[in-house]
């Protein structure tokens, strides 16, 4: 469909995710209308190749420059494969490939041109979600809670929950869902709680030519060394009032901790840290969650699922518990928020992003058309 969206009622959004694992290109079918999800469509993968992700990696912490630029080659040309079954939605919602996020000082990247994928796939793409966040003021991330609020409402939730995304950074929402609208004092509260896989996958593709750890089985083997991981805790990012963001990079050196120890205990000591951040995370919620729904690939990690069963209060549980998609989910969180974007409605709001005040930036490209800001 190559018209303009319609301003009401539902629609059939097609969102395409690239995360900060650079394990590939995730694309999922919803219907919504912006509000409510009515129901859950299709989905595909396209996997990166090793020189691919090789490709993109030689990006991260770039702003610009030859490896942006072969970076952003190869976002398009994935995504362009990745997104040709899906020309018959009524419009896509393009996340790109964040490079750099630097909020407070340099801005936020994502690489991938919308214009010129609504071009060659005869369909309106929603895409650049983060800017008009930074611009006035937001982290630009996550950008996930307005989705995961809809699906508290969708799955029937009566009290609190959290929903923990554990990819190549975790994040964490926590969501009232009695509220009904996201934006609303007391429905959000969403921020980064710190490194997740992306630690991990770097040290097995290093040490062991693998691009993560197979259900645990390395860190399953090894001893977490506690001086790494008090160090580790000791970093001011954890003491910070959220909401707050990080990039894929900024805690680069705990490779570097763990530098001297075994793979296997490497591998335990990187996965309890990620543990530890999000129990650290946790304290900060306006109240205890009635449980936590995990996604992300971290949740097919037995040994981290563990350790956070131990470590918290409540039950953790993969969202596929409550039927919803793990692999998925944040694909499906831009068909969402590209339906709030073409139709004018706020994708963030000073208590998911530290913005001033509910926004919903972004830019909607029609084929044929170029480029046109939606406010």
């Amino acid at each position: 469909m190559s018209g303009r969206i319609a301003k009401t009622g539902m629609l059939t959004a097609a969102g395409a995710m690239s995360g900060t694992s650079l394990d590939g290109v995730d694309v999922a079918v919803l219907r919504t209308d912006g509000h409510r999800i009515e129901s859950f469509g299709r989905h595909a993968y396209r996997g990166y190749s090793q020189a691919e992700r090789s490709g993109i990696a030689a990006g991260l912490g770039k702003w610009s420059g030859a490896e942006v630029a072969e970076a952003t080659r190869i976002i398009e040309a994935a995504h362009l494969e990745a997104l040709e079954g899906f020309r018959d939605a009524d419009l896509i919602g393009f996340h790109g490939q964040t490079l750099a996020h630097a909020p407070r000082v340099h801005g936020t990247l994502q690489v991938g041109d919308g214009a010129m994928l609504s071009d060659r796939l005869g369909v309106p793409v929603v895409w650049d979600f983060r800017s008009a966040d930074v611009e006035l003021g937001g982290e630009g991330a996550p950008l996930a809670p307005f989705f995961h609020h809809a699906c508290a409402r969708h799955i029937g939730a009566r009290e609190p929950v959290a929903f923990l995304n554990l990819g190549g950074v975790g994040n964490l929402t926590w969501v009232d869902p009695a509220i009904a609208a996201p934006q609303d004092e007391g429905a959000l509260l969403a921020f980064d709680t710190g490194p997740a896989n992306a630690p991990l996958n770097d040290l097995m593709q290093a040490r062991r030519g693998q691009p993560f750890d197979r259900d645990g089985a390395l860190a399953r083997r090894g001893t977490v060394e506690a001086g790494a991981l008090e160090l580790f805790l000791a970093e001011p990012y954890f003491a910070r009032i959220p909401p707050k963001s990080l990039d894929r990079n900024d805690f680069a050196e705990m490779v570097a901790l763990v530098g001297e120890l075994s793979d296997a205990d490497a591998a335990a000591t990187l996965t309890a840290m990620c543990a530890a951040g999000v129990v650290e995370a946790m304290q900060h919620c306006p109240a205890p969650p009635s449980k936590v729904l995990v996604t992300g690939g971290g949740r097919q990690n037995p040994v981290l699922m563990e350790m956070l069963r131990v470590a918290l209060d409540c039950p953790v549980a993969p969202v596929e518990d409550v039927g919803l998609d793990g692999d998925m989910l944040e694909a499906q969180a831009f068909a969402f928020l590209a339906v709030r974007v073409a139709r004018g409605l706020p994708t963030s709001c000073p208590s998911t992003t530290g913005v001033g005040a509910a926004v919903g930036g972004g830019t909607v490209s029609y084929p044929g058309e170029g480029m046109a800001a939606v406010q």
